[in-house]
């Protein structure tokens, strides 16, 4: 089956796309394109998907580039291919031709980020932690570091686990509302002391905040479509063993 790969308008001339989970070597719960070496799924599948994303995106998968995921706000600026010295972190940027970075998810929001006047790049992987704690910014701030140019930044959030279907506690909303009493606007009540967040809806706020006026969702939601999309709330919901990563990739 041939990869679905949904890109986005913004990002035209520069080598990006949001992979869905079709056209992948997986099975089972991990049926299709799952690039989550951390997951249990079978490893030999994993490195067959990670290479027909690196031949997607014209790489070898040397220089598909990702970092050990951990909610932080933490960036690496990537300057060769792929290390152990990458080590934890949330978020990847750089200057150099022919370096795929990537992000990957299961609900939180992968986004992509360019200047392509200035030939920087970034990924980011920001589940709701990541983006309260500033991964965004930080994101931001290191591409500038690099050269870029805050006013000629565009973001792309991706495939994201949406309002419809992110609910959570009052625990939850308190934590927001704490950060910031602004932050009340990206929630809506549910049934009984539930709230049902809207995670893009903030990303996009976090984005525009610091100053990038291109910014903008894709509006796919990953709970709402399984064939397309791995979900972890989904999988939960579903009690399933595990769950597949999808994987979000930017290069010069």
């Amino acid at each position: 089956m041939t990869l679905e790969i949904i890109t986005a308008d913004v990002l035209d001339g520069l080598r990006h796309g949001f992979f869905t989970r079709r056209g992948g070597a997986s099975s089972g719960v991990f049926e299709g394109l799952n690039c989550g070496a951390g997951s249990s799924d079978q490893a030999e599948a994993v490195a067959i998907n990670r290479g027909r994303v690196a031949d997607a995106m014209q790489v070898t998968t040397e220089t598909l580039i990702n970092v050990h995921q951990v909610h932080s706000a933490d960036v690496v600026s990537i300057s060769g291919p792929q290390s152990d010295t990458h080590g934890k972190a949330d978020a990847l940027v750089t200057n150099q031709p022919g370096l795929a970075l990537a992000v990957l998810t299961a609900d939180c929001q992968p986004v992509l980020f360019a200047d392509p006047k200035a030939q920087v790049i970034g990924a980011a992987h920001a589940g709701w932690k990541g983006a309260l704690d500033g991964v965004l910014e930080s994101t931001i701030d290191a591409m500038i570091a690099l050269g870029a140019k805050r006013d000629q930044i565009t973001a792309v959030i991706g495939p994201s686990l949406s309002q419809r279907n992110y609910e959570v506690g009052p625990e939850f909303f308190e934590n927001f509302y704490d950060t910031d009493s602004y932050n009340a606007r990206f929630f809506v009540n549910g049934d009984d002391d539930r709230y049902m967040f809207d995670l893009p809806g903030f990303g996009l706020h976090r984005l525009r905040n610091a100053g990038i006026e291109h910014a903008e969702w894709t509006r796919h939601c990953t709970y709402a479509d399984p064939d397309r999309f791995f979900s972890y709330r989904r999988s939960v919901h579903r009690q399933e063993v595990d769950y597949g990563r999808l994987i979000a990739a930017i290069r010069l």
